[in-house]
């Protein structure tokens, strides 16, 4: 097994003219967030299928595929360090969990970010300290940033809201929409298990967080009540 074997087989399921669209629907082009991304144009489910069939791929392989200009490459390194990481013992937990935190500068769109994180650093956190988050939210790195609070949904799952709630409050202020999209779902999350919690940190800050944080955040929220926050009638 080896990395030109890999690459190959991925681009069976290339499409030129899906390459196209998922250009432009990841904003590759100049001053984009997603500037200079190349794509094949494979479907995720196809590159999970590809993932399943190498996922004894060896780490420092997996590594270097993620380092790829290729984004369904890079999503294919991701697909099975999130494999490696279900399946493994303590000492691979550890060692993917670190290598994908060395390697962040590689997983830098909402796809890689939202299919991955929780699954590796919200597991691996979900029984240890939650300092490595706090660190992640203060980054200048923008897809660090998403990691922290999307990581957090391993802990929404078991019922623990506290670093979900937290963190978004420190990125309240963030001037990145992908960052308010985040923060909205993993607060509308919250809601969906326990309503009382998310109002409980939309009350002090509503009227003035960003508007899609807010969309995102109430989306599930009984009418009469969504509405009531989106036209500032909560007190």
């Amino acid at each position: 097994m080896n990395l030109s074997t890999i690459h190959k087989e991925l681009k069976k399921y290339a499409s030129k003219e899906k390459a196209e669209i998922l250009q432009r629907f990841f904003k590759t082009g100049p001053g984009e967030y997603g500037e200079g991304d190349i794509f094949l144009g494979v479907k995720v489910p196809e590159t999970r299928a590809v993932a399943k069939k190498f996922k004894d791929l060896t780490l420092n392989d997996t590594i270097s595929l993620l380092k790829s200009k290729i984004h369904e490459e890079r999503l294919l390194a991701l697909l099975i360090l999130v494999q490696k990481y279900s399946s493994g013992d303590s000492g691979t937990r550890k060692n993917v969990y670190t290598a994908y935190l060395k390697n962040t500068k590689y997983i830098n769109n909402w796809d890689l970010v939202d299919l991955s994180a929780y699954k590796i650093v919200g597991e691996y956190l979900a029984d240890k300290s939650k300092k490595p988050l706090y660190v992640l939210v203060r980054s200048q790195n923008m897809w660090e940033r998403r990691i922290a609070i999307i990581s957090t949904y391993k802990f929404i799952k078991s019922d623990d809201f506290e670093d979900t709630i937290k963190i978004s409050r420190l990125l309240l202020n963030d001037d990145h929409d992908l960052i308010h999209k985040a923060v909205g779902w993993m607060l509308r999350e919250v809601g969906k298990r326990d309503i009382s919690v998310c109002e409980g940190f939309l009350k002090g800050c509503y009227r003035s967080m960003p508007r899609t944080m807010l969309r995102y955040a109430i989306e599930r929220f009984p009418e009469g009540k969504r509405l009531k926050y989106l036209h500032g009638q909560i007190n």
